[in-house]
C-alpha cells in the first residue's frame, strides 16, 4: 500500500536550519504534486509549499525566502528549512496529490489505482 514517510524534524535554536524528507513507497508509478503542510498547536493546518511534476513550486508567504521544496525523484521531496524563527514551531507534514499506484496483494493479484495521501507528521520546535 502507499505510504509516505517523513524524517529531519527536531529541536533546534531560533535562526537554525533542518531539512525535511519524505520518501513515497508502495508501488508508486506517479505522482502529480507533492507538498509540506504544517500545524501548529491550535491553530488550521496550513499549507507551506508545494512543487507539481514539471518543477513548479509554490510558498506561503511566511516561509518565501527561507524555505526551498523539491522534488528529488518520482516520490521524494524535501524541504530545507533556514533562519527558523518560534513561528515555525509545528508538525509538518507531507502530502502527495493524484498518486497513480500499482502494487500486488496477498492473493498476487494487481491492485491499481489513484489516491491523495498523507504522510504521519514531522515535529519541528524552534527555541527562542
Amino acid at each position: 500500500q502507499v505510504r509516505l514517510v517523513e524524517s529531519g524534524g527536531g529541536l533546534v535554536q531560533s535562526g537554525g536550519s533542518l531539512r525535511l524528507s519524505c520518501v513515497g513507497s508502495g508501488g508508486i508509478l506517479s505522482i502529480d504534486a507533492m507538498a509540506w503542510h504544517r500545524q501548529a498547536p491550535g491553530k488550521q493546518r496550513e499549507l507551506v509549499a508545494v512543487v507539481n511534476k514539471g518543477g513548479t513550486t509554490s510558498y506561503a508567504d511566511s516561509v518565501k525566502g527561507r524555505f526551498t521544496i523539491s522534488r528529488d525523484g518520482a516520490a521524494t521531496v524535501s524541504l530545507p528549512l533556514n533562519s527558523l524563527n518560534h513561528e515555525d514551531t509545528a508538525v509538518y507534514y507531507c502530502y502527495a496529490d493524484n498518486v497513480s499506484y500499482r502494487y500486488w496483494n496477498d492473493d498476487d493479484a494487481p491492485v491499481v489505482g489513484r489516491g491523495n495521501y498523507w504522510g504521519q507528521g514531522t515535529q519541528v520546535t524552534v527555541s527562542s
